[in-house]
């Protein structure tokens, strides 16, 4: 169930860092909505990570949960805010994906 937690904390992370992008896009009281849901994401991701870190080991929780936001945010990135998808960029994003599982893999 924590790994689970974990998982779900990194999405939060992905969606605080999504709503910054948005929030830069846009002006007024959109950019405000933007910013709350940055926070409220924000909120959620950190107190389920630690949650899960009362449990799992920090370094592996740690480095897990930013590695799902560094390849969500990256994803999003690609996918909604038009950035780049280049060889190099994917090539160290497939790293960056099999460093993760093997964290898991290799966590108790």
């Amino acid at each position: 169930m924590n790994w689970i937690l974990l998982f779900i904390a990194g999405l939060f992370e992905v969606m605080f860092a999504a709503c910054l992008g948005k929030a830069k896009e846009t002006t007024g009281n959109e950019a405000y909505l933007w910013y709350l849901g940055f926070f409220i994401s924000l909120t959620i991701s950190m107190l389920l990570l630690i949650k899960v870190t009362q449990v799992l080991p920090i370094g592996t929780s740690y480095a897990i949960w930013t590695g799902i936001g560094a390849v969500g945010t990256v994803l999003i990135g690609i996918f909604f805010f038009k950035e780049p998808a280049d060889f190099w960029r994917l090539f160290f994003l497939s790293t960056l994906i099999l460093s993760i599982v093997g964290l898991k893999s290799v966590s108790h």
